[in-house]
């Protein structure tokens, strides 16, 4: 679904009016170092089958190319809401994680999928998750599986929780010298529960921006 052009200049939305608990980005396990936050209802576990997200709908929803290497794979069973915002707030939570992955792909910070479905603290986690595997000279492959998902609007309509579980236990680091897929023991350190606060941008051009970012890891309620 080709919705807009990219705005030049993005606007940070007011995202008080969602109250979270901010929740720890622990670990450590070389297969998945990157968190993203807390998610909501369902106990289903995600099935083997799945739709393979290495992109969108389109390579460039929003005139940026978010399209991954096929060993990249990120899932997303989830069904798109109702209301139009958090549906387009959704769909650009899961644009701003393939975004971190394409950063990871590139080895960079500054692709301009980042830039697009990122403000503030949202961008500095990025950043941070884009320069733990460039630091670590990784790259990743697998699957990673995003399900369980909720939204909840803010009043002002300006903002939406995204909220999601994750799996990551098929979801590997892998060393860019030597190929080596770095795989660990299946643990609970391999499910997260992310909550992303998704914000709009005032130009009436839908585009919505990662703008914080919570994480609670090893997330038993993901198993």
């Amino acid at each position: 679904m080709k919705r807009r052009p990219l705005p030049v200049a993005a606007a940070l939305a007011a995202t008080a009016a969602l109250l979270l608990t901010a929740c720890g980005t622990g670990d450590a396990k070389s297969s998945d170092n990157d968190k993203i936050a807390d998610a909501g209802q369902g106990a289903e576990t995600p099935e083997e089958s799945g739709e393979p997200s290495a992109a969108p709908a389109e390579d460039k929803p929003d005139g940026v190319d978010v399209s991954l290497p096929k060993d990249m794979n990120l899932v997303f069973n989830w069904d798109r809401p109702k209301d139009k915002n958090e549906a387009a707030a959704m769909q650009d939570a899961a644009n701003f994680v393939r975004a971190i992955y394409r950063g990871v792909d590139e080895r960079t910070t500054k692709d301009a999928a980042v830039v697009a479905y990122s403000t503030g603290d949202g961008t500095r986690y990025a950043k941070t998750q884009i320069h733990t595997r460039l630091d670590g000279d990784w790259t990743a492959t697998g699957i990673r599986r995003h399900y369980q998902a909720t939204t909840r609007s803010a009043p002002n309509g300006n903002s939406v929780e995204v909220a999601f579980c994750v799996d990551s236990s098929k979801f590997y680091s892998k060393e860019i010298e030597t190929g080596k897929v770095l795989k660990g023991a299946p643990n609970i350190t391999d499910f997260d529960y992310f909550k992303i606060v998704m914000v709009k941008l005032p130009t009436g051009d839908g585009l919505w921006q990662a703008s914080k970012v919570y994480v609670e890891a090893k997330a038993a309620k993901c198993q």
